[in-house]
């Protein structure tokens, strides 16, 4: 049995890594400060998980030094981060500190105390100006926006660790993640869980440019399967979680829209300059927004080569788009039924 910190442990992904493992007999402690992640994440069929949740924040130098001299773990698996990209747009400092600071404080830990690998929780987004398909890891270049750029800042720390100290640190750069747990209730979720609460409440969902851009969208489960596979890792590595296919945001919506039998609500197609309306401050002051970073955003195209996960790992997604969303959108529906029966 091993002993495993996650951080993030309260989110999407990082309470369904947490419950695998605790599933497989692992000593598991989670930690998070809540301020994304959800109590609600952390219950599952079983009801049976047990496991010491720790309410802090991993930018907290004495507490995570103190925890991780204590506990003495074999492995981290450091999920936590401010993931929603307006969010990071509208409160650089801070996701800047979570982002980047945040996971140099899990580096500096885990070599003061013999952490064994970490695992770290990076981004297909760091591939946003890039133009090579499929992606391949070695073809990352400097990203633009606050989220990716903190997270590639955050790998080229993860490499220094490595190369100066000879610690273990395995990076996932993580595709369009998508699963039961998927936050639709945040001010901008991602997009499936967007698609699924409109649909819920028989609103017409508004899609941004033509709805023909395409995403690499991976499941949940797969990804949680590969992130265990690498514990063991040496050195440094750097792996696509991704399933080498792309769907269109059409053909997201025209899935999601048949398993819950509302095809009549057909999407409202808007400007993509308007895409984060919702956080005015990035439209306002001297120097607003890009309306090119905008479009950019929204029409980028995702298609990651997962070659290098198959050829070491023997990992391969295993959870088809159509039965990935199926169970997507029938634990989403309970999420928003039990949301509408506390208000």
């Amino acid at each position: 049995m091993s002993k495993i910190l996650v951080t993030g442990a309260a989110g999407f992904i990082g309470s369904q890594l947490a419950h695998v493992l605790w599933q497989r007999g692992e000593q598991v402690v989670l930690l998070d400060d809540f301020s994304y992640g959800l109590e609600d994440n952390l219950i599952f069929d079983d009801h049976d998980f047990r496991a010491e949740i720790l309410r802090e924040d991993v930018c907290d130098t004495p507490m995570l030094n103190a925890l991780c001299e204590k506990e003495k773990f074999d492995y981290i698996y450091h999920i936590a981060a401010i993931t929603p990209l307006p969010d990071c747009q509208i409160g650089p400092g801070r996701a800047i500190t979570v982002n980047v600071a945040g996971t140099v404080n899990v580096l500096e830990a885990s070599r003061r105390f013999g952490v064994k690998n970490v695992i770290f929780a990076s981004t297909s987004a760091v591939y946003e100006n890039c133009d090579k398909f499929p992606t391949k890891e070695e073809d990352a270049i400097p990203p633009s926006l606050v989220y990716s750029g903190g997270k590639f800042a955050a790998e080229q720390f993860c490499r220094s660790f490595v190369e100066v100290y000879g610690i273990n640190v395995t990076v996932l750069r993580f595709a369009n993640v998508y699963g039961p747990h998927i936050d639709c209730l945040r001010t901008q979720p991602p997009v499936a869980g967007y698609l699924i609460r409109e649909l819920f409440y028989d609103r017409q969902p508004v899609l941004h440019s033509t709805g023909e851009q395409r995403r690499d969208f991976v499941y949940v489960d797969d990804l949680i399967d590969l992130a265990i596979r690498v514990q063991n890792n040496q050195g440094y590595d750097c792996v696509n979680v991704s399933t080498n296919t792309t769907y269109s945001i059409n053909e997201l919506y025209k899935t999601i829209a048949k398993i819950m039998d509302k095809e009549h609500l057909q999407p409202v197609y808007v400007n993509s300059s308007n895409y984060w309306e919702k956080y005015p401050g990035l439209y306002e002051g001297a120097y607003p927004i890009s309306e090119q970073i905008l479009d950019n955003e929204v029409n980028k195209y995702t298609l990651c080569d997962n070659t290098h996960a198959a050829e070491k790992f023997g990992w391969q997604p295993q959870i088809s788009f159509e039965e990935g969303l199926r169970r997507t959108v029938d634990f989403s529906v309970d999420v928003l039924k039990k949301h509408d029966a506390a208000l």
